[in-house]
């Protein structure tokens, strides 16, 4: 596929970093990419925003591109309202995509927050722009406690409109994962109906640019262009039975 979207279950999980790993791995590849970041929020005018931290960890051949910019860190609807700004929709995202992959051998759409996360007055959203482009959702969620039920609502909300569900990365592993995440390692891709694609070192993200780009590789699986091993890393975290 040219174009994937790339969603959260929610705010902080670790999307930004794995678009980053997307991106970095495409590269190493020999692919032109492209990262399209629809809605930024909570950073003020000449501040580096998520666009910029994907270029810098996975090469400054990243073509990076924002279509608006809010400085309050809420949904970006209200976010635009707010600051008295024209907000984005979907149709905007949709086209800023087609444009940039007609030069690009992948684009990445890194949406804000979920995929149903408000961009305009009339409830536009990240999945609204992806059924126009008709491009596959890629789900980056939390490791532990709770992050099952988010998966699973995500997942039926694509269902339900249609949309190809990628699969879903861990965007940020602990080091010593708990008893809640060893148990999700099995249960996210059962909840997802999808497969688990990959897993984000936790901090990976304050990695030196050469050292992300030479281990971005090793986190997602080859669905994703890498290397990364699902039924190993099951293995490697199998809870015992009780």
């Amino acid at each position: 596929m040219t174009v994937w979207v790339v969603t959260g279950t929610g705010t902080e999980v670790g999307k930004t970093v794995t678009t980053a790993a997307l991106a970095a791995v495409a590269v190493r590849a020999g692919r032109s990419v492209a990262v399209l970041k629809p809605a930024q929020t909570g950073v003020a005018p000449g501040e580096p925003g998520d666009v910029d931290d994907v270029v810098r960890l996975a090469g400054d051949g990243v073509t990076g591109m924002e279509l608006g910019r809010f400085p309050e860190p809420l949904a970006p609807g209200t976010a635009a309202a707010r600051a008295g700004l024209p907000p984005v929709r979907p149709a905007q995202v949709a086209e800023a995509a087609e444009k940039l992959a007609a030069s690009h051998d992948l684009v990445l759409v890194e949406g804000a927050g979920g995929l149903l996360v408000h961009f305009d007055e009339n409830g536009g959203t990240l999945a609204d722009a992806a059924r126009l482009l008709g491009a596959p959702v890629l789900v980056v969620a939390r490791a532990g406690l709770g992050t099952l039920n988010s998966v699973q609502l995500t997942a039926e909300a694509l269902r339900a409109r249609g949309l190809t569900q990628t699969g879903v990365v861990i965007g940020s592993w602990p080091g010593e994962p708990g008893l809640a995440e060893r148990c999700n390692v099995a249960d996210l891709p059962v909840v997802a109906g999808g497969g688990l694609l990959g897993a984000v070192p936790a901090g990976a993200g304050a990695l030196g640019a050469a050292e992300f780009r030479e281990a971005a590789g090793g986190w997602v699986g080859a669905e994703l262009g890498g290397v990364w091993d699902a039924a190993e890393f099951a293995r490697r975290w199998r809870v015992p039975a009780p």
